[in-house]
């Protein structure tokens, strides 16, 4: 070292002044050290517990250390921890902590509530999840802690849809850690781990966002952990000591930062110095990257330039290379980390979690809507709710891949936190119900599928309250328990409603046990107007005629006997007298007839015990023994009991104690309910098993079929194939599954005609033979796969026996052209189910109308076919509203173009809005104060999309482009 070079380095190491010099080095390597700790919201630990054990001493002393050096920086993420450990601290630190926002020392990154998953998440949770942790940041820091970067080092594949949300929210950049190891390696070695990622097809460029894979992970480089969950060696510099090893770790350090800069392009590379839960002790850290910085800078034969620095500010530094990137489309799933791990199980894994939550954001929209709608009650809020369901999007929650007694954890929180909703909802209506009376608060039902609801059951005469939280009218089925077997419903018109009364069936009996003891379900169809209820009275002591349902039962046999057929006017279902399974559906308005064989089968998770690999099937990891599925039933014959009435037909079948289906055709359905009711999965012969339900058509599908992002955009599959790298068949099975959030479909070009499948959860699916879909419905396995969670997927119940799963596909067969129009709008009906309260009374229908309202809109008019009203919420009394046009380009004539909102002004009965303000998708930055960075990309040949241009007034109508979510921030006047 030079004398020049050895008092530069004196004199920056005594001062802590210049050790993060910003100043970039045209000759030397910018190396961007980004401190960081990655907190999840639960996985080993409950969110409780990690924030007790680690992250509060990590705020603490992170920010302690902070405040002594003006050139340090850290970045944060997860504002579930954060708001919390806020919350603690004095006026003092938090002024404190301003200013090292304020001075860019502590910058927010990602900023929702928690880093979420991308493959199980629903995009209505995900943004609320995202605005939750903005609305904080905005509120406590203003414009400067606003999140420009997404950060997503930990989940478990990355999605298109993400990636658009992203951009939607103005932000920047997108890193992560996790993709495919095949691909990582070809990015690699072609310098391409940084692309343009264009995350939506029908929003086009406008929505490109700049995006990079981290370098081996997200923790430090090898031999530089400075943590006490580190064992590498401190930076010994004291020229006394026996080992002083300055000039060797920084030999190892160049040599690993160009190392890594081979698979970059440009003289700037990030480095992640951090890992999970770490800066407990952030002093350990600081006083090495300190050293590391200062000793690294005085050698200038290294021709490294150090230097603390942010994602945002490593963003920048690649912006100002002005110069093209690659383009990329398609998405990063499924992960696998090596030959024989892909990472496809957790799609599927925890099944009743993922429902729980997607009933959770279903629920929480209406609780926000009547918030706004009835103003608020009491001192209660929907906050709960929201933060409970936004910390359940982490990707170690929805996924499955926590502990048993976190998952535990999760569920507690979304039912305690939906009380608290359950009393809005129910003061709120009644609250529009009332006029010249108050009206009866009301109750909620919230295990109906297992028949249970203890206010129809014990109440000779009730009233049934609707609440459809859509934008226009809509019409279900609904079923509630009843203790009688004759009752009369009538609507709100007052006139009598077509009603049917069922037998409990005897699988329903069994799981739900003693805390239920109805002996029928009255089953009946109901209408609600937009973002409104409509009444319906229920009566059981009428003298009415005894329901007539037609029940046939027999036992499948082989021979000549003929098939049975159920149908409606829409559908025809065909099934096999010698199994008793769906064989043929028929679409009787559009003449589509083809077969499908629809069953349940299971594959043998691997014990990780073959000659290829010892991994094992798990938590994470789907990998079955081979490709080969089997039967449930008893060679591939169901029993079957057949009920046919004048609203609904099902075929009940019975594969075995443990897998129970039926099969439904409502009287003016368009596509087929299955009702799958499966566990507990047996285990006792020692075999870890994977429930999958199966439609096999004769379709002509050449390998491809197409999932959805998020429960948005269509995402195109190919078979045995990857877009980018050429896949190592390894895992035949797995390797072709893929997430599917809300629907899994496939198309025959020859004939026009597509088949699909919707789901009320997120799923693992795929096609592994042409005409053909799976989905996976269950998971019970014997072993864990090793990679962090420490205990097997084995889920005990209630009972302690085994956890017993009911959920629904709906199936639905429709010429190309017409089947996006179906399916979009049965999606939003699956997603936004009507929520029923009830009330017990003894006043006749015409008493009840004369005190109360039985019918109300929350809307002037309703919004068009294509438009979803996705988010009402208060905020201080404001509102944020979000509409969105919920089809993609080129799906449907008619419904694939320019939708239009009417003007907010005066949409809503209960309150005009007197001031708009259009906002980015975070709804924490106006739409005119976008700017985000645009990055020119390689040989973009895509067909430019027109931008919409900012709505200014609320007087103004709204236009939606395909896929286009547009957000507001409106001041009310009531």
């Amino acid at each position: 070292m030079s004398s020049k070079s050895l008092v530069a380095f004196l004199l920056c190491f005594m001062q802590l002044r210049c050790v993060g010099a910003t100043e970039y080095a045209s000759d030397k390597l910018n190396v961007h050290l980004v401190p960081h700790t990655h907190d999840d919201t639960g996985w080993l630990e409950t969110v409780d517990q990690y924030y007790y054990q680690d992250v509060q001493y990590i705020l603490d002393t992170v920010t302690q250390e902070l405040e002594k050096n003006e050139s340090r920086r850290f970045i944060y993420v997860e504002i579930a921890f954060f708001e919390r450990w806020w919350w603690e601290q004095d006026d003092e630190k938090r002024a404190k902590v301003k200013r090292l926002v304020e001075k860019g020392q502590l910058e927010f990154i990602n900023g929702g509530w928690c880093m979420n998953d991308e493959a199980a998440t629903h995009y209505v949770a995900i943004v609320d999840q995202m605005t939750e942790g903005f609305l904080f940041l905005d509120k406590q820091f203003g414009e400067k802690a606003r999140p420009r970067i997404g950060w997503h080092i930990d989940p478990f594949g990355h999605s298109n849809e993400q990636a658009s949300l992203f951009a939607q929210m103005a932000f920047d950049g997108f890193f992560f850690a996790r993709i495919d190891y095949q691909d990582f390696e070809m990015r690699a070695n072609g310098s391409t781990l940084e692309v343009v990622w264009r995350g939506s097809k029908s929003l086009g460029e406008e929505m490109d966002l700049f995006t990079g894979v981290t370098w081996h992970g997200y923790g430090p480089p090898k031999g530089f952990c400075y943590d006490s969950r580190c064992s590498d060696p401190q930076i010994r510099d004291d020229a006394t000591l026996e080992d002083p090893n300055v000039r060797l770790l920084l030999s190892t350090f160049q040599n690993l930062t160009f190392e890594q800069n081979k698979s970059y392009v440009g003289q700037h590379i990030m480095l992640t110095m951090g890992s999970d839960f770490q800066y407990t002790n952030a002093l350990e850290w600081y006083n090495n990257l300190d050293k590391l910085i200062a000793y690294g800078n005085a050698n200038e034969s290294l021709k490294l330039n150090l230097f603390y620095s942010t994602p945002s500010q490593y963003l920048q530094a690649k912006y100002d290379m002005n110069r093209t990137w690659s383009l990329k489309t398609d998405d990063f799933f499924p992960l696998s980390s090596d030959a024989w791990a892909y990472w496809s199980g957790f799609f599927t894994s925890r099944p009743a979690l993922k429902y729980y939550s997607r009933w959770g954001s279903n629920f929480l929209q209406a609780c926000k809507q009547l918030e706004v709608i009835a103003g608020p009650y009491s001192n209660m809020s929907s906050q709960e709710l929201r933060r409970s369901v936004g910390v359940l999007q982490h990707h170690d929650a929805i996924t499955g891949t926590e502990k048993q007694a976190v998952a535990d954890d999760y569920a507690f929180r979304i039912s305690n936190a939906s009380k608290e909703c359950a009393m809005i909802v129910s003061h709120s209506l009644a609250k529009l119900m009332s006029t010249t009376h108050t009206a009866p608060p009301l109750n909620f039902c919230f295990l109906r599928n297992v028949s249970v609801c203890p206010y129809t059951e014990h109440s000779p005469s009730f009233v049934a309250i609707v609440y459809n939280p859509l934008g226009r009218q809509n019409t279900w089925s609904i079923r509630l328990p009843i203790s009688s077997d004759t009752a009369t419903v009538h609507g709100p018109d007052m006139k009598i409603v077509s009603s049917v009364v069922m037998p409990v069936d005897s699988r329903t009996a069994s799981i739900r046990g003693n805390r239920g003891n109805a002996g029928y379900n009255l089953l009946f169809s109901v209408t609600a107007p937009a973002v409104g209820f409509s009444t319906y009275f229920v009566n059981t002591t009428s003298h009415t005629k005894r329901n007539n349902n037609r029940v046939k039962k027999f036992q499948p046999f082989v021979g000549l006997g003929e098939d049975f057929t159920i149908e409606n006017k829409m559908m025809r279902l065909t099934f096999s007298n010698s199994t008793g399974l769906l064989k043929n559906v028929e679409n009787l308005v559009d003449k589509v007839n083809i077969p499908v064989l629809q069953q349940l089968r299971w594959y043998n998770a691997s014990a990780g015990n073959n000659v290829n690999s010892t991994q094992a099937s798990g938590a994470y990891v789907f990998r079955p023994n081979s490709s080969e599925t089997y039967e449930i039933a008893p060679g591939g014959k169901v029993t079957v009991e057949v009920i046919q009435n004048d609203l609904v037909q099902e075929v009940r079948q019975t594969y075995a104690d443990w897998a129970t289906q039926v099969i439904r055709l409502y009287e003016d359905g368009s596509h087929v309910e299955f009702e799958y009711t499966v566990g507990p999965i047996p285990f006792k012969d020692d075999l870890g098993k994977e429930i999958i339900s199966i439609f096999s058509s004769n379709l002509k599908t050449s390998g491809v079929f197409y999932t959805d992002a998020n429960g948005r955009e269509m995402q195109k599959r190919v078979r045995n194939h990857r877009d980018t790298f050429k896949i190592n068949l390894t895992e035949p099975v797995s390797s072709n599954y893929y997430p599917v959030n809300s629907r899994i479909a496939i198309i025959d070009d020859s004939s026009g005609i597509q088949l699909s499948v919707l789901t009320d959860r997120s799923q693992g699916g795929s096609s592994l033979q042409d005409g053909a879909v799976e989905l996976m419905v269950h998971r019970r396995l014997l072993y864990d796969d090793h990679f962090g969670v420490g205990e097997p997927l084995n889920e005990t119940g209630l009972d302690g026996k085994g956890l017993i799963v009911r959920g629904f596909h709906y199936l639905q067969v429709a010429p190309v052209k017409l089947a996006s129009r179906i399916h979009r709008e049965l999606g939003e009906k699956i997603f936004s189910v009507p929520h029923v309260g009830i009330a017990k009374t003894t006043a006749s229908p015409q008493e009840w109308a004369h005190m109360y309202n039985v019918n109300y809109s929350g809307l002037n008019q309703e919004l068009e076919p294509n438009v979803h009203l996705m988010t009402l919420q208060d905020v201080d009394g404001d509102a944020i509203i979000r509409v969105e046009n919920q089809f993609a380009v080129g799906e449907d004539s008619q419904l694939s173009t320019n939708a239009t909102v009417p003007p907010l002004q005066n949409l809503f009965k209960a309150f005009t809005v007197s001031e708009l303000t259009e906002m980015t998708l975070g709804a924490n930055l106006p739409k005119q104060q976008e700017g985000r960075l645009r990055f020119k990309v390689n040989n973009d040949t895509q067909k430019k999309q027109q931008k919409s241009g900012i709505v200014a007034y609320a007087d103004e109508p709204i236009v939606l482009r395909p896929m286009e979510i547009r957000t507001f921030k409106a001041k009310l006047k009531r």
